[in-house]
């Protein structure tokens, strides 16, 4: 399935609510019944506006961050409050919202390639697998699929664009920041590294405790320089050096 084509497709309101109900019955067990999800801080996205709100978060996984982003949404547009409950929300799923992925890692599969519909915007990676900058900041294109999507929607943004953790932010989210004037979320998450591959697909631990917690809109000054701007946004999602933990943890040699 060409870019071009799921592009067109995922555009239809119809086509992402039959995504977001299968992918949401799939994908609920593992993260309400084999583990245990604990949700933080939804009156912070509860009255925020249908358009140009970003959500920038760390990353755990390719697909099951994004997944349990989805469901708390719908569960939001139903009034449920830090909690998923019965999935009854997908009967009727919030979709105005798309997330930045990898174009590579969408189109790899069947199962990216379906996945991609519920909202993927997809951009060329600026760094290879040793998480090393190859080009700076996103394509023309890149940017101007994001700004799109910020116009009409939510999106949602992983600024480390690797599941890494503390890797160094790409400042090309700096720059759309500047750019468009969102209103900026910050997300953290954990867990998901635990109970899911490195793709998010398949569940490799039980009641494993997951956390997703949303903070209130950053106050942020978009005259900034990108580098100010990223540093604050890093700080938000507990990713920069002076969050790191001492120790020895597993997850710190997790690969991009």
């Amino acid at each position: 399935m060409a870019s071009s084509y799921i592009d067109r497709l995922k555009n239809f309101r119809l086509i992402r609510k039959i995504v977001y109900v299968i992918v949401g019955m799939i994908t609920y067990p593992g993260l309400m019944l084999f583990n245990k999800l604990k949700i933080s801080g939804t009156e912070n996205i509860e009255k925020l506006p249908r358009k140009n709100v970003l959500f920038v978060s760390n990353h755990q996984t390719y697909f099951a961050d994004v997944i349990a982003f989805l469901h708390i949404f719908c569960a939001v547009k139903w009034r449920k409050k830090n909690k998923l409950g019965v999935p009854y929300y997908l009967l009727n799923p919030f979709t105005n919202v798309f997330f930045v992925s990898a174009e590579e890692t969408m189109k790899k599969n069947f199962m990216g390639r379906f996945f991609a519909l519920a909202g993927a915007v997809m951009v060329r990676r600026t760094w290879n697998s040793d998480s090393k900058e190859v080009r700076r900041g996103l394509d023309a294109s890149d940017t101007r699929k994001i700004t799109n999507a910020l116009a009409n929607s939510w999106v949602i943004t992983f600024p480390q664009g690797t599941t890494k953790p503390y890797a160094p932010g790409r400042k090309g989210t700096a720059f759309i920041i500047k750019k468009n004037k969102p209103t900026v979320i910050p997300v953290v998450i954990d867990g998901f590294w635990r109970a899911f591959d490195k793709k998010g697909i398949r569940l490799q631990k039980k009641g494993v405790q997951l956390s997703v917690t949303f903070k209130p809109p950053m106050q942020i000054d978009y005259e900034a320089p990108t580098e100010i701007i990223l540093a604050q946004i890093m700080d938000a999602i507990e990713q920069s050096k002076e969050f790191m933990p001492t120790g020895d943890h597993h997850w710190e040699t997790q690969e991009a």
